[in-house]
């Protein structure tokens, strides 16, 4: 094997110690040598700090003292590679587990070409160990949608092992290039959690760089199927944070149109149909939502009616 390029494993951590500890443990059996792995701590109350300190004294925990979301927090870790000099940065969700070889998987494609400026892995459902998540995101500008490519599908070879091109990789696990991320800066902090990768993709690839997924490196996500959209603070956030993805990536009018049109039918149906009467505690929320976001209210919002 030749020189192997540095790469920083970034992983957020807010009182989610459990997780936490297994994703290193599953770290330590990776087959790559030159990493070094950095928790940036969210404010964290569990104990986090300190236990993840005495299990793995290698490992630099970085404070940020409060909840930043995971954008402005992967930002400090990824202000901290910047400085530390390594190649690549590894955003990584602190509740998986990886294969061991998948780290490798993503550096070697990535190194064969300059135009790749980010990677990410086959990510399956912790608990369905064969059933996929995500191979990458595709994005619909004509409906102003996104969604994860092969959500919830069995594993069946349907992905090949070649590596393709992706509209999107989620943060979940995001490989990028030290010279990708001075180009095109950091995560948008306004989005305090979901949508700020869709966005961070467009603009590496509008700064004409291929995001790429690579089946053949595989992690596994603590992640339930069909429970994503449940909870109302992820509705408020979703909702909010897809106007504001649309209104960066310069999404054009008539995807306003079809957009502000399907948000009306959502709340007029959790209204009047009694087959969404379970969600229409949520309507405050949604209003709430996309009436923060035409005020310009983004990064952490309290959620209080």
């Amino acid at each position: 094997m030749g020189s192997q390029p540095k790469v920083a494993i970034i992983i957020l951590n807010y009182n989610g110690l459990v997780d936490t500890l297994a994703c290193l443990e599953s770290l330590e059996q990776l087959d790559y040598a030159n990493y070094e792995i950095i928790v940036v701590d969210n404010g964290s109350f569990d104990g986090s700090v300190a236990a993840v300190g005495q299990a793995y004294p290698r490992v630099l925990i970085l404070e940020t003292g409060e909840n930043l979301g995971y954008a402005a927090g992967n930002n400090v870790g990824l202000q901290y590679m910047l400085e530390s000099g390594a190649a690549y940065a590894l955003l990584l969700n602190n509740d998986t587990v990886v294969a061991p070889e998948f780290l490798t998987q993503l550096v070697d494609t990535v190194e064969i070409d300059p135009l790749i400026g980010v990677a990410g892995p086959t990510i399956y459902y912790f608990d369905q160990p064969d059933t996929i998540w995500s191979v990458g995101g595709a994005i619909d500008w004509g409906r102003g949608q996104t969604g994860m490519i092969g959500l919830d599908q069995p594993d069946t070879g349907q992905f090949g092992q070649t590596p393709r091109p992706v509209d999107f990789v989620t943060g979940c696990a995001l490989l990028i290039k030290r010279q990708v991320l001075k180009k095109v800066g950091l995560l948008d902090a306004r989005f305090f959690m979901y949508f700020e990768e869709t966005e961070w993709c467009t603009r590496i690839r509008r700064a004409g760089y291929r995001i790429i997924h690579v089946p053949s490196s595989k992690i596994w996500h603590k992640i339930k199927p069909g429970q994503q959209h449940l909870s109302p603070r992820v509705h408020y956030y979703m909702t909010r944070n897809r106007l504001l993805f649309l209104r960066a990536g310069k999404a054009p009018l008539m995807t306003w149109g079809y957009v502000l049109l399907e948000n009306l039918r959502t709340l007029l149906s959790w209204s009047i149909r009694p087959k969404w009467r379970h969600l229409r505690s949520q309507r405050g929320i949604m209003v709430k939502a996309i009436r923060d976001f035409w005020l310009d209210r983004f990064g952490r919002v309290d959620l209080s009616l």
